[in-house]
């Protein structure tokens, strides 16, 4: 979710209640379009991060301190001969604009006492840091944009700072219902894209909510919602705008049933009920949570694309193959046909006369009668010799096929496992043995450096809600080791069915089970598997003596003949993580 206006009004709000009146102590630019601002106020000290990134902007209260530059930035230094000690007077946001607006009491080189405005833009691409003078003239930004680079606003020192409106959008916090009903439901659109297409600081997602709480579905054409359904619309709208100027905010993060973060806000998402819903203490704690899991997630993918690209490039490879080995497989179904029609031929040829284009017997396999095409410039025992060689060269071809359709089959299940392996990947030290294994398979060359590869990831290490130890391999050479080495004859070994993933172990210590640990370590099984995302997943689970690696098998591919199964929801929330 973007920052919309409603969530930097949480941040307003939070602002103002721990940093307003607070002074300036410390100002840094850590990076080419952030500034790191220590304020001291009466209720402690505060880190402010205060980004204009195109990517990510971004304004919250953190805890974290930043390295900054030996040499500090111009922007920065400016901002220290100016405002460093100033006093933070106001913060405030115009209506729902995705804008912060920071005034600071400072004395000058004179003595005199003077007002400067630091203002943020959370604009996407056009984000900006701007500080004006107390005439509302630009002093200086962060960024400077040019006539040539934007025809709408130059900002630059000595312009005069103005918010650009591009879009004609009206303020939420004032509209009366026949204003709403007139701009809403008079566009021809989808009515979620009619709400903020209509105002201000409102995103796709809160109009989506407000749809939801409507009773309505936020694709219909605007144009086609009854004069009630409009009426009731702009009631919840009323409300909801009503909770934000009275700051009544919940922030919360919004998480898949596989533990990603999904969403962020400041009001309660209730079209997301079928999802986790943690709610925080504050917005910056919302934020700071939910962009370090965001960026730890894009971290982990681009370490992995690499090692991603060469597995999937493989993967497909080898499917072609196997459907190409499958064809011919199907080819040699008619082996047995010639082998037969040889057989008659040495049985009932002898009565054949010369030139016969075909054999009509009885078929002593079926008892039904059979024709066999021969070639009237061959003698029947010619024809069954042709048809034996036939049999003989597909007997041949369906017994190398099986064997090499087996090979390709073991090959796509191990590079599956590679790719699920890395979607569950938390860190780039789990991405360790994943390379091992496709530079054990040959499909990366290995790096001979003289030492081996440091191996500093471990199983996931949980305790069941009754106290026993449960392990999770990440990867399949972790699987082999937990299955093989550390698991116990007794032990219960848990898999999903027939699709790649973790294989789970639990500790029995030679006791019984409660049915609530097979359950865990069952939703633990789904969760670590490719079926993570489904509603419910099927796990096979056996004593740990009556798990089998076939001879020659691949990393972590075992065999299994009696075992108990039981569908299960691959959610692992309330189970309790001990390392991972």
């Amino acid at each position: 979710m973007a920052l919309d206006g409603i969530v930097i009004a949480n941040i307003v709000s939070e602002l103002n209640d721990k940093i307003c009146g607070g002074r300036i102590n410390k100002i840094a630019q850590p990076e080419a379009d952030e500034l790191l601002l220590t304020i001291k106020a009466a209720s402690g000290t505060y880190r402010l991060l205060l980004s204009a990134a195109a990517s990510l902007p971004l304004a919250y209260l953190t805890s974290e301190n930043k390295p900054s530059p030996m040499t500090a930035p111009n922007f920065c230094m400016l901002l220290r001969k100016h405002i460093g000690g100033g006093k933070i007077i106001r913060i405030w946001q115009p209506d729902l604009e995705r804008i912060i607006h920071f005034e600071i009491e400072h004395y000058n080189e004179l003595g005199d006492l003077c007002r400067k405005d630091l203002i943020l833009e959370l604009m996407g691409k056009h984000s900006n840091l701007i500080f004006c003078d107390q005439e509302n003239r630009i002093i200086d930004s962060i960024k400077h944009v040019s006539a040539q680079t934007s025809s709408v606003r130059e900002v630059l020192p000595g312009r005069e700072y103005f918010i650009p409106h591009t879009q004609e959008k009206l303020s939420p916090l004032q509209t009366k219902e026949e204003e709403f009903c007139r701009t809403v439901f008079s566009k021809p659109v989808p009515l979620s894209k009619a709400i903020y297409t209509s105002y201000t600081g409102i995103s796709p997602v809160i109009a989506e909510e407000l749809c939801f709480r409507a009773s309505l579905e936020s694709s219909q054409s605007a144009l086609s919602i009854p004069e009630l359904a409009q009426i009731h619309l702009y009631h919840i709208f009323v409300h909801l705008m009503e909770d934000v100027k009275s700051r009544n905010f919940t922030p919360e993060i919004i998480y898949e049933p596989h533990g990603a973060p999904v969403e962020f806000s400041s009001v309660s998402l209730t079209l997301y009920n079928d999802y986790k819903t943690v709610p925080a203490a504050s917005i910056s704690d919302v934020l700071e949570k939910y962009f370090s899991m965001k960026n730890k997630i894009t971290r982990i993918r681009q370490k992995s694309s690499d090692l991603r690209r060469i597995a999937t490039t493989a993967l497909d490879r080898c499917r072609k193959k196997y459907e190409l080995q499958q064809k011919q497989w199907r080819d040699t179904e008619k082996r047995e046909t010639f082998r037969i029609y040889g057989e008659m031929l040495q049985t009932y040829g002898y009565g054949l006369e010369p030139g016969a284009k075909k054999l009509e017997a009885l078929n002593y396999y079926t008892n039904e009668p059979i024709a066999v095409p021969l070639d009237p410039t061959l003698t029947p025992q010619e024809n069954a010799q042709k048809y034996f060689e036939k049999y003989n060269k597909l007997k041949r071809t369906y017994e190398a096929l099986t064997e090499h359709m087996e090979e390709t089959r073991g090959e796509i299940q191990q590079l599956e496992s590679i790719c699920t392996f890395m979607d569950l990947a938390l860190a780039e030290e789990d991405l360790v043995q994943v390379r091992e294994e496709l530079a054990d398979a040959g499909y990366i060359r290995k790096k001979y450096s003289g030492k081996k590869a440091k191996i500093t990831s471990h199983p996931f290490h949980y305790v069941s809600s009754d106290g026993f130890d449960i392990y999770v391999g990440k990867n399949n050479y972790q699987n082999e080791e937990l299955t093989f080495k550390n698991a116990s004859g007794n032990d219960w070994w848990f898999h999903a069915k027939g699709v790649p993933g973790s294989h789970v172990v639990v500790k029995a210590l030679g006791k019984e089970l409660p049915d609530r640990t097979f359950e865990e370590a069952a939703r633990l099984a789904a969760y670590y598997s490719k079926n993570r995302n489904a509603e419910k997943a099927e796990v096979d689970y056996v004593e740990k003596k009556h798990v089998k690696k076939p001879g020659g098998g691949r990393p972590g591919f075992v065999v299994y003949y009696t075992n108990y199964s039981m569908m299960i929801e691959p959610d692992i929330t309330g189970i309790r993580m001990i390392s991972s």
